[in-house]
């Protein structure tokens, strides 16, 4: 299991985390070694994603890195956003979709790192994105004062909702039944089945980052140093405890077996584990600490298969999400991008830091050499008969 949280000093870093050995009568205690610390990209880390065994990492140099985490190498980078990376999230192993100030979502193939989609998702910038625990819809919130709904076994938008305001975070609940759009620091919770507002949560300060435990547990944090457990049915808060000494950034949380944790990383530069109770009204308690000494924007957590871990939210891989047949034909601006995402999204290893050139002949170049030469030769053929 390893921690990774992406700064605004451009750097990501990674920590291997294990349970200690319990000794009687004191508190549960993981300890936490230094993996890797990786100059990721040439401007501040804005978002993060993981996978069974990718970690991929966005940021304002609009760019995508890819990191295999099995090898411990830079797998690649995808290049085809114009803007910074606002938002990553996998969809099982098999699908990434991003999405980023120059208003566009993307879907890729995370086999063969090929973008399978680019949508126009928003007249703004697309400020967050979450999957349906299904795979077959996603919500999108952006600066264009809309919440929409998209289709994503068809690649299309399925429905648009106009807001008052501008939404920064949107976040399913485990069973797909329910969403929460966050405004500020209001927390409004949509029911599915009718797409309307059942109660609206208010946190202290703007909030920053919200995960659901349960359907009806949802924890917030905010521009403050602390989180609170809210029951999303009563709109009541279980509990507040004091997680940094600075505002919270991002959370995650997932499953193992006996225990239910909650990581937190801060502007503050630590990383912390926390172990949830079974009650949610009583605060967790601390399993292990990392300093940084960095200010950290973004948060996940490799959970390796080995482990039995079930990450929260995270649903079992499904065929191809969309068909790459399907992808719109982009315009002129659109199409140097897109002959540079089929050149540079190919993996490239990277080890030692440097990295290979990926020249290699796109699909079907072979063939066309093929019948060029065939075509020469039958030109030939006919010259020689018209001079006899």
């Amino acid at each position: 299991m390893e921690l990774v949280a992406g700064s605004y000093e451009q750097v990501l870093f990674g920590f291997t985390v294990q349970p200690e050995p319990e000794a009687s009568g004191e508190p549960e205690k993981w300890a936490s070694v230094a993996d890797f610390t990786h100059h990721a990209h040439t401007a501040s880390l804005s978002a993060l994603a993981v996978s069974s065994r990718f970690v991929v990492t966005g940021s304002k140099d609009e760019t995508i890195h890819i990191y295999d985490m099995k090898k411990k190498i830079e797998h690649g980078a995808l290049v085809h956003h114009n803007g910074t990376i606002t938002c990553l999230k996998f969809y099982g192993s098999r699908h990434l979709i991003s999405g980023a100030e120059d208003g566009l979502l993307c879907v890729w193939d995370a086999k063969k790192w090929e973008c399978l989609k680019s949508i126009k998702a928003h007249k703004g910038h697309v400020t967050f994105l979450s999957i349906h625990p299904s795979g077959k819809l996603a919500l999108t919130v952006g600066t264009d004062k809309t919440l929409r709904t998209w289709n994503l076994v068809e690649g299309r938008s399925a429905f648009i909702k106009n807001i008052k305001q501008n939404a920064h975070i949107v976040e399913w609940s485990p069973s797909g039944e329910k969403y929460v759009v966050v405004i500020m620091n209001k927390i409004d919770i949509y029911q599915l089945d009718t797409a309307t507002i059942s109660g609206t949560i208010t946190n202290g300060k703007r909030v920053s980052a919200v995960t659901f435990f349960t359907d009806s547990v949802l924890a917030v944090a905010g521009d403050e140093e602390v989180v609170r457990f809210f029951d999303c049915d009563s709109l009541t808060c279980l509990c507040e405890f004091k997680a940094h000494e600075n505002r919270v950034k991002d959370m995650f949380s997932f499953e193992i077996p006996e225990h239910h944790i909650l990581v937190t990383a801060s502007s503050d530069g630590f990383i912390k584990m926390w172990k949830l109770k079974q009650d949610k009204s009583v605060p967790p308690s601390l399993l292990c600490d990392v300093n940084t000494n960095a200010r950290l924007t973004c948060l996940g957590v490799w959970l390796d298969s080995g482990t039995g871990a079930k990450e929260s939210l995270s649903p079992p891989a499904k065929p191809s999400i969309v068909k790459k047949e399907q992808q719109p034909n982009l315009g002129p601006k659109k199409s140097v991008a897109a002959l540079q995402e089929n050149e540079t999204s190919k993996p490239i290893s990277k080890e030692h830091g440097l990295t290979t050139g990926s020249n290699q002949p796109r699909k079907g170049s072979s063939q066309v050499s093929a019948k060029r030469k065939m075509v020469e030769m039958l030109e030939k053929k006919k010259r020689k008969k018209k001079k006899i």
